[in-house]
């Protein structure tokens, strides 16, 4: 059983994947992060992120194993990753990566922006997560100062925005639902009440397929 989980950036869909991977006793991949890695891995070679020859190369170069999450998720690493992601040719440089880690025995949990429309079309559960752009720049200030960033919310906000504009109106897989999509609204939920709502439509998913727990 595949799970695709799309949604803009903040919106709760990494949260949700993990969880319902671990209940799930699936693989989990966060696409976002081959994106990081591949923007991280221009920076560290003083190389332009819209260089499109280096960035193909360096998206062509990654393997799940030799990068480490903990380094790709700040702020600034994460408007790279936006910037780089709406290459062309860098989303197709990973398309394989990513439905080879959907292919594996048993299923796996997938998070992204293209996930129900591109990477997985087939799969079984296909979630929408959403929230307004307020909420998602507050649990991203939030998550910053956490891990001890500066956090200033208006510029938060804005880069939100900017995000989500870049993302829709790219010309290849603009983040948008699958047709076959339930969307999640968190805006108002608590990540126990998002969970539970996630669960149920895995749950249902898994009846429409006759899956067997």
């Amino acid at each position: 059983m595949i799970v695709a989980i799309d949604g803009p950036a903040a919106s709760g869909k990494g949260t949700l994947a993990r969880r319902l991977a671990v209940y799930l006793n699936l693989p989990h991949l966060d696409t976002g992060l081959l994106y990081r890695a591949t923007a991280r891995t221009l920076i560290e070679h003083g190389q332009n992120l819209t260089d499109v020859r280096a960035a193909v190369a360096a998206a062509r170069g990654l393997s799940l194993t030799d990068f480490d999450p903990r380094l790709l998720r700040g702020r600034d690493m994460g408007e790279a990753a936006s910037i780089v992601a709406a290459i062309p040719e860098v989303r197709q440089a990973l398309v394989d990566l990513q439905r080879d880690f959907a292919a594996r025995p048993g299923g796996a949990v997938l998070d992204g922006r293209d996930i129900g429309t591109v990477i997985c079309p087939h799969a079984e559960v296909k979630i929408y997560v959403t929230a307004a752009p307020e909420t998602r720049a507050t649990r991203r200030a939030l998550e910053l100062k956490g891990q001890g960033e500066m956090v200033d919310y208006p510029a938060i906000l804005e880069e939100i925005r900017r995000r989500d504009a870049r993302d829709a109106s790219r010309a290849t897989a603009p983040l948008r639902p699958a047709t076959d999509a339930v969307e999640l609204d968190t805006t108002e939920l608590d990540i126990e009440a998002a969970f539970n709502k996630a669960l149920a439509i895995v749950e249902a998913g898994k009846e429409r397929h006759s899956f067997n727990n």
